[in-house]
């Protein structure tokens, strides 16, 4: 490795590669033509002594050693910009951000609405997009800034992705009024037994959401009960007020449909799966006021104590 004779322009050049993909799109990111981006990633490669991208039939792989320091660079980067003072005064009720969130369907579905009324009405010029990552690239996401935060079921797997538990959940399970068990329950509580003589609808998402309902068919031995297997959340309230179905959901989402679409919520055996939903973000981060903001609007909203 020739560090001593890196240009360390050079290193908004590796980040915004990792970043696109793409010598034309990480080119037009910095204004830099095709052929000057070609060249800045040539002597980068010499200076690095490693390829650093390799192509592939979806744009430009990292190397190993790439993806060891491009989410290191865009860290220091950013920890520079602010320590230069260069960053913008951040005023909300002014202010174009562009957050952008991962979110499962069903975290959209929750948490969505509450977060763009609230932006509405305190950042009204603001952004916000619901970018589609899956659960292993979060953390990758947050250190290429691809993503600014996400609210999820999300352990944190790098040292330099933040983690904070917002609340802890658990599942129950969700019937039209007209549905009755097959003996007498108290306190809406519902047996295993039961739940091994109903006919089950589960959702099955990806991204922030995911494994919960599986382990709680395992743990109770109900796979066998499942008549129904949707891709996303949004088909539950019609299947069950017009069915015979069951559908086991997180709670806060149960009692949501309960409002607005008149089922019920019966609550599931007391050795039922519980999880933490977690808000996720870079280190980096700590210290810029327009993502501190969102943040605090992220947990003044839906933080609550376990």
């Amino acid at each position: 490795m020739k560090f001593n004779q890196l240009d360390l322009n050079l290193l908004r050049v590796l980040v915004a590669l990792h970043r696109t993909g793409s010598v034309t799109l990480a080119g037009q990111s910095l204004s830099l033509s095709q052929p000057a981006t070609s060249h800045a990633l040539a002597k980068l490669r010499y200076a690095l002594d490693d390829e650093l991208f390799v192509r592939s039939a979806k744009g430009l792989k990292p190397t190993k050693l790439c993806e060891r320091i491009a989410p290191r660079l865009v860290a220091q980067l950013a920890q520079l910009e602010s320590t230069l003072g260069t960053a913008k005064a951040f005023d909300p009720k002014t202010s174009e951000s562009h957050w952008r969130v991962s979110l499962s369907d069903l975290g959209e579905m929750m948490f969505l609405p509450a977060l763009a009324k609230a932006l509405r009405e305190e950042a009204p010029m603001a952004h916000v997009s619901n970018v589609a990552v899956g659960v292993e690239e979060v953390s990758r996401a947050l250190m290429a800034r691809e993503i600014d935060f996400s609210i999820g079921i999300l352990p944190s797997k790098h040292p330099s992705v933040r983690s904070e538990k917002l609340f802890e959940e658990r599942y129950v399970a969700v019937t039209s009024q007209q549905w009755r068990p097959s003996k007498a329950v108290t306190k809406s509580k519902l047996q295993i037994e039961q739940l091994q003589r109903a006919k089950l609808v589960v959702a099955a998402p990806t991204a922030t959401f995911h494994g919960g309902v599986e382990k709680i068919l395992q743990t109770h031995n109900l796979t066998r009960q499942v008549v129904l297997r949707t891709r996303h959340f949004g088909a539950i309230p019609e299947l069950t007020l017009h069915t015979d179905l069951l559908a086991i959901v997180p709670a806060m989402y149960a009692h949501n449909m309960a409002r607005t679409h008149q089922l019920r919520v019966w609550e599931l055996p007391s050795n039922s799966v519980k999880y933490a939903v977690n808000l996720l973000w870079h280190a980096s981060t700590d210290s810029e006021t327009e993502q501190v903001y969102v943040r605090d609007k992220v947990r003044a909203l839906f933080a609550r104590a376990s």
